[in-house]
């Protein structure tokens, strides 16, 4: 909160900073009155000092911790003095809500030490209490966490997913992690169908070489349908295989690629907006399987664009060479000339629709002139932006199938955001052992399991958003701390919350903040 003084009399207003332009600017600004308005709204007199802070991203993952009973599950699990449940509570409410900020500094300025109880009295701790946590604990958190998020749910359908930029974890005095030895890691997860909230996990090593085979890995979760990428699709044998949902090459199914718009179908246009769909068969290492050939519009706008800014690169590279050869300041022989030319073309399907041809054979008589193919551009938009060629056994309804196969999108996106750039120790440097590093992964695993359970709660209500979005939506939630002088006891506090606009208050209805 600041104070202007206008004309004798200070004018109090909320505003909120931020960085543009890497400098620090107030990027929102609420007025709220002179002391006397504050003071005459507020009961109890004229406050000594005010405060604000952000607060509904912390209090509703709290409040879905509180109603997963989080800490007595983990207690009963982990029978040891002083309580383990607590602590793994705070670290991943720590870790759902800022985790780029320093555990101390966040439990010192943000609202969790108010809403916290019972209250730790310090973190400090933190990070020795999650040594105690051995391979067996965390299996029997991830199994009582598991039970329930599984109570709150109808569909038990499982999903195992493979997620392999899970984390890099780098010492926490090093300036810039990725200069440091540090550790990646990967992780295969087992996942509800509905939601993609993660049930179970199995942390591998990334960077030494000892990375397990995908299907070796998918096979420690359990009972589970297999979702997989292309790129991955080639470590699998699908003629054999059961129980998947997975994605295969497009240059894999030409004749699919060709069958005209009107073949697709509008997929549940509430779910999945601009979704088309061709539900059909195809031979798939040798048997015939289900395929489904999906369009989105979403995609093909955002493939179109990023196409058409290579495409311009591309042609911008080929007109400076042209220009450097015209004017004889480039003395290359033909040989090096193609190089030039292959590097520029290269990928992404560039060469499909530029053409560049030579003339001339002696150095500084060489000439370049490059053409865009019009017929190849519009058959390349027509054919492949857009589209996937999704591949299954499974005969569930082709939204189903959509919402399996994006469960891997959603969770690789909920990562990026609880470990990104790196996950760090404390100072002073900080060795990362197997054991610290099975402890900070089910952290952020569980992390996952709140916030991805939140957003699907936010899905049913019609705010369809990623986990980041509603972190963010529900961190411009914010606390307005008023605190009064003591007048002989304990100095009194009151904590009011900021407007909301309507997607903000449902948000906090659904989250029950107002308690």
């Amino acid at each position: 909160m600041v104070g202007k003084k206008i004309g004798g009399r200070t004018y109090y207003y909320l505003a909120e900073s931020g960085r543009v332009d890497g400098k620090p600017r107030v990027v929102t600004q609420r007025y709220l009155g002179t002391a006397e308005e504050i003071a005459r709204a507020v009961p109890g007199g004229e406050p000594a000092s005010t405060s604000y802070r952000p607060y509904g991203d912390v209090a509703a993952v709290w409040s879905t911790l509180s109603r997963l009973d989080f800490v007595n599950r983990v207690d009963d699990v982990v029978r040891a003095k002083p309580s383990l449940g607590l602590t793994l509570a705070v670290a991943v409410l720590h870790r759902a809500t800022a985790p780029a900020t320093p555990l101390p500094e966040w439990w010192t300025a943000g609202p969790a030490a108010d809403l916290v109880r019972p209250r730790l009295s310090t973190v400090d701790g933190i990070w020795k209490a999650l040594e105690r946590l051995t391979p067996e604990r965390i299996a029997g958190i991830e199994d009582t966490v598991a039970s329930a998020v599984l109570e709150a749910l109808d569909d038990h359908a499982a999903l195992a997913v493979d997620v392999p930029q899970f984390a890099a974890f780098a010492p926490a005095d090093c300036t810039l992690p990725s200069a440091c030895q540090g550790v990646l890691a990967g992780v295969g997860l087992r996942v509800t169908r509905d939601g993609a909230i993660p049930l179970k996990s199995r942390l591998y090593r990334r960077d030494d070489g000892t990375a397990p085979t995908f299907a070796s890995l998918m096979a420690g979760l359990g009972p589970a349908t297999l979702v997989f990428h292309s790129g991955q699709a080639a470590q699998l044998d699908l003629g054999s295989r059961s129980g998947f949902v997975g994605s295969l090459p497009l240059t894999d199914h030409p004749e699919l690629l060709t069958q005209p718009a009107s073949a697709r179908k509008r997929v549940d246009p509430e779910r999945f907006a601009g979704l088309t769909a061709l539900d059909t068969h195809a031979v798939v290492d040798g048997v015939r399987r289900r395929v489904v050939l999906t369009h989105s519009a979403t995609l093909h706008a955002a493939q179109s664009r990023a196409f058409a800014d290579e495409l311009a690169t591309a042609t911008r590279e080929l007109d400076g060479l042209a220009e450097a050869l015209a004017a004889g300041t480039h003395r290359g022989d033909r040989a090096q000339v193609h190089a030039e030319l292959g590097r520029v073309t290269r990928g992404r399907r560039i060469e499909r629709v530029l053409t560049a041809v030579l003339s001339g054979n002696r150095p500084g008589e060489i000439r370049l002139e490059r053409r865009i193919d019009a017929a190849a551009l519009a058959r390349l938009d027509e054919e492949f932006f857009g589209k996937q060629v999704l591949v299954t056994d499974r005969d569930w309804p082709i939204g189903d199938v959509v919402t399996a196969y994006r469960a891997r999108t959603h969770l690789e996106s909920t990562f990026r955001w609880l470990t990104g750039p790196a996950v760090t120790g404390p100072t002073p440097r900080w060795e990362w052992t197997r054991q610290r590093i099975e402890a900070h992964g089910l952290v952020s695993v569980l992390a996952a399991t709140i916030t991805h359970l939140m957003r699907r709660e936010a899905d049913r209500a019609g705010m369809n958003l990623s986990v980041r979005e509603l972190l963010d939506q529900l961190a411009g939630i914010g606390e307005l701390v008023l605190r009064y002088p003591s007048t002989g006891g304990r100095p009194r506090a009151k904590r009011l919350l900021t407007e909301l606009d309507p997607e903000q208050q449902a948000l906090a209805d659904l989250f029950q903040l107002s308690r």
